[in-house]
């Protein structure tokens, strides 16, 4: 178990190292590109593993919705921590208030209602009261209504 746990730990350190990656070579927006596409295509394959056909739908979009939004939440926490060193000053200071940040804002609030859909889809019961009790006619009789 302790060596499936180094392994887990530096393939880990290899994926998210800029410096190990194999995709260093490609340009950082090529590389949100790249995890947005994996996302959607791992996203795709747990909810046909995961939810039902009649929640499929809903609970397929509450996870690519985590899933992109968790990535370009990283992405942009870590551009701005980047500017932050290369600018020190506060962001309340400068009263520079652009629209990526404001879009960081409410992406996280959209985030965060998605990603409550999709449990609400996961841990919603079945609504349906009434029992079906079959149809009112036999096969036979539907079908002798129309051959004659």
């Amino acid at each position: 178990m302790e060596s499936f746990k180094n392994w887990m730990t530096e393939a880990a350190n290899i994926m998210f190292d800029d410096s190990k990656n194999d995709l260093r070579s490609l340009p950082k927006s090529v590389r949100l590109q790249i995890l947005i596409v994996l996302s959607f295509v791992w996203s795709t394959v747990f909810s046909l593993y995961v939810f039902s056909v009649t929640s499929f739908i809903f609970g397929w979009a509450g996870v690519v919705m985590a899933h992109i939004g968790l990535i370009i939440a990283v992405y942009l926490t870590f551009k701005f921590f980047h500017k932050k060193q290369e600018q020190p000053v506060s962001v309340f200071q400068s009263g520079n208030y652009n629209p990526a940040k404001i879009f960081a804002i409410f992406f996280i609030v959209f985030f965060i209602f998605i990603f409550t859909k999709g449990i609400d889809v996961l841990t919603r019961t079945n609504s349906y009261e009434t029992p079906y009790t079959g149809p009112e006619t036999t096969t036979e009789e539907r079908i002798k209504r129309f051959v004659k």
